[in-house]
């Protein structure tokens, strides 16, 4: 097993880049999309019902459109964030790797479109999670499939929501996205019921603390269904370190090149833009 390392240097940006502005907030709406094309990178959302990744995530900017992907207002203060491939909405832990700190957020946006990053969280989440200065850190995202399944069912004409009493706010609670409004009832945390009448658990803001885990960042191109057709590949990076590296899952066995590592975000990037300049497409960073 490669030996983990912490990263000497946090360097990335601040914020991501978003879809053109958006219309105002309205009805919430499932939303998937079709594949776009982010900088060099093709992005495909789908549906998943398995989602646990490994990578780098950034903050969400000052840039924010009035109202996300799925149509909700957006909110700094919110225990959200944008995925470029997750089904809207959906509900994830993010883990910061670096301290072992995670916390549940829902997804409701698409982005970040910066090569690299596999989610981008509200300013609120960035600093509950002890973001470095910089704002980029290597995370894990799971998704949560039952949670997020019980959120789909509110779905229709939109969420339906009523005020939680006032006694039942806690410091660290927080409404869903596009909750916080003006005047007390609003600022409420409101609380959501599936199709049955039944509440969906609110998000708390609470956080989990669990061993760090960092390490080093590999790029990794994944989804060959050959040996061989991974090793065509490999001779394309120009003497890159690289090796061939075999993923178990399914009903069979994908074959991915994992070139790094790197130790440090700025050697990272520099490593995925030259593999995108060779023209080899969906390279990813990941944490080993």
């Amino acid at each position: 097993m490669i030996n983990r390392y912490i990263l000497g240097i946090f360097v990335g940006l601040s914020s991501c880049v978003h879809q053109p502005a958006s219309p105002p907030p309205g009805p919430v709406t499932f939303t998937i999309g079709n594949p776009y094309q982010a900088g060099a990178e093709w992005r495909y959302p789908r549906d998943y019902d398995n989602y646990d990744v490994t990578g780098l995530s950034t903050v969400i900017g000052d840039n924010a459109p009035t109202a996300t992907a799925d149509n909700e207002a957006y909110d700094p203060n919110a225990l959200a964030a944008a995925s470029p491939v997750l089904q809207l909405p959906c509900i994830v832990t993010v883990t910061n790797l670096v301290n072992g700190n995670s916390v549940d957020v829902r997804v409701n946006d698409r982005g970040p479109n910066i090569p690299g990053r596999i989610i981008a969280v509200t300013p609120r989440v960035a600093k509950l999670l002890n973001y470095p200065i910089g704002g980029v850190v290597e995370v894990e995202v799971t998704l949560k499939a039952q949670e997020s399944a019980a959120l789909d069912g509110t779905l229709g004409q939109g969420p339906k929501m009523t005020a939680a009493p006032v006694a039942e706010i806690t410091a660290q609670s927080l409404g869903a996205p596009g909750s916080a409004a003006s005047g007390a009832a609003q600022n409420l945390n409101p609380v959501q019921t599936n199709g049955t009448g039944a509440p969906v658990a609110p998000l708390t803001g609470a956080i989990t603390v669990s061993p760090p885990s960092p390490g080093p960042l590999f790029v990794q191109i994944p989804g060959f269904g050959r040996p061989w057709d991974a090793y065509q590949v490999m001779q394309r990076l120009g003497g890159m370190p690289a090796r061939v590296a075999p993923e178990f899952g399914g009903d069979r066995t994908l074959y991915a090149v994992n070139v790094g590592p790197y130790h440090s975000v700025e050697d990272a990037d520099a490593a995925l833009k030259q593999i995108l300049s060779l023209g080899i497409a969906d390279p990813e960073i990941i944490v080993r």
